[in-house]
């Protein structure tokens, strides 16, 4: 396929490919896509016929209305399925204002449901979420060191080594350390 007289970039074709999948899987029209995320049903068809390439700001609005994060969308669209994800390249984030850590061991994947996360919260830290990205996000706590308060759906679990907390997040949830000694945990999502 070209564009303008220059081949398509790929890239740009696969998330044509994904967000129309991501559509009918939904069982959305474009109207009601187009409702959803504030983006014209016009733009919406040209992004999925892959005749126009995809800007941040419209991407962030369809991610929203799918209830995915833009880096998972991304990875559902990258040509290479790495069965293997070595430490040395496993990605980690943090936090500048609290000091959590957050190392992506399994990071999202096309064709995979789930991800798992080596997260580490200094003591005396509270960390809230006020919703969940998606309803009903299937989550898996496993305490590796330290304590760990958490609130989900107002009820509140406190969390030592070898504990598991299921959940699936619809609402607001926190997570608090005491002020002397921090938590270190993997997160299961599926």
């Amino acid at each position: 396929m070209k564009r303008n007289g220059a081949p398509m970039d790929m890239i740009d074709q696969r998330i044509a490919d994904r967000l129309a999948d991501l559509r009918a899987e939904k069982g959305w029209s474009l109207d009601e896509l187009a409702r959803r995320c504030d983006v014209s049903r016009a733009s919406l068809s040209r992004l999925e016929n892959a005749e126009v390439s995809p800007t941040a700001n419209v991407l962030g609005k369809l991610c929203a209305a799918y209830g995915l994060t833009l880096s998972r969308l991304m990875q559902m669209v990258e040509d290479e399925f790495s069965p293997a994800i070595f430490r040395d390249i496993q990605r980690e984030w943090v936090d500048p204002e609290t000091g959590y850590k957050r190392r992506s061991v399994s990071p999202p994947a096309r064709g995979l449901a789930g991800e798992v996360l080596d997260c580490e919260i200094p003591p005396g830290t509270r960390i809230e979420y006020a919703a969940s990205p998606r309803q009903g996000l299937e989550h898996h706590l496993v305490m590796l060191a330290g304590e760990l308060r958490v609130t989900v759906d107002d009820e509140i679990y406190d969390l030592e080594p070898g504990d598991c907390l299921r959940y699936q997040l619809c609402g607001p949830n926190c997570f608090e350390t005491p002020a002397e000694c921090g938590a270190h945990y993997h997160l299961f999502i599926v």
